[in-house]
């Protein structure tokens, strides 16, 4: 069986992070493990404290996990500080599977999950890493010190990222009018992928799921074009359908089909 690992932080509340990383592997056939890297208190109303993990005890997982059940495809999510990052890009140096690097900074309630020494750790140390690096619109003006709203402005930001190391960069849109547009730049060429604006309380999670489905796919042997486009349409599914629970921002279906 494929095993997917990600490294991320916890949501007690199961909507995103690390819970719903391996919710998202688990439906795409894929053997999850989970590494903590910090944890939070929050509900789908509001995040209301983040604790980091000591350094040592992250990389102990690391090691365990990778040594005992190799991956054949991992993600990263929230870190949370310079020295989680910088610790995770020295294990990544030696990884021979594709890692998939969800540069997670802020919250969909708006609480920042990264402290700003980190950015410039993720800048120099993981992104040079990345197999593919999946920032939205907003980490990717971070990460580039430039505005990022229009298609254009996307592929300059992909662009530029991709500058930094990675291998490849997937710019995520969001809703942009009626349409949900992501940029893929592979140092060659742009690819857009396109889906239909949902307008929907169930985003909880969403960029933290797609890029988990990314990285099932890759698991399962998918090119990353077919790894991207399914998980488009998995991502655009799961939010149509929503969950159903909770009171605020709600999560998306993990149920929903492949």
């Amino acid at each position: 069986m494929p095993i997917a690992m990600t490294i991320a932080g916890s949501d007690p509340s199961g909507g995103a992070g690390l819970q719903a990383d391996l919710k998202t592997f688990h439906q795409h056939g894929v053997y999850g493990t989970s590494i903590v890297t910090l944890l939070t208190v929050q509900n789908t109303h509001a995040v209301s404290a983040v604790q980091t993990i000591d350094i040592d005890f992250v990389t102990a997982q690391l090691d365990a996990v990778v040594s005992d059940l190799p991956p054949t495809a991992a993600k990263t999510g929230a870190l949370g500080s310079a020295a989680i990052i910088d610790a995770v890009a020295a294990r990544a140096a030696d990884f021979v599977f594709p890692l998939v690097v969800d540069p997670v900074m802020i919250s969909k309630h708006g609480a920042s999950l990264i402290d700003k020494k980190a950015i410039s750790s993720l800048r120099d140390q993981l992104i040079p890493k990345a197999f593919l690096l999946t920032p939205n619109r907003l980490e990717a003006a971070r990460l580039t010190d430039q505005n990022v709203v229009t298609i254009d402005q996307m592929m300059q930001a992909a662009s530029t990222i991709f500058a930094m190391g990675a291998r490849n960069v997937l710019v995520k849109g969001g809703g942009m009018n009626d349409q949900a547009v992501d940029v893929l730049y592979d140092g060659k060429r742009f690819s857009l992928f396109e889906a239909e604006r949902i307008d929907t309380v169930h985003t909880h999670g969403t960029g933290c799921v797609l890029s988990a489905a990314i990285t099932a796919n890759l698991a399962n042997g998918l090119t990353l074009t077919k790894a991207i486009e399914s998980a488009k349409r998995f991502i655009s599914t799961a939010i149509q359908s929503g969950s159903g629970v909770g009171n605020g921002i709600r999560p998306v279906d993990f149920h929903s089909p492949i």
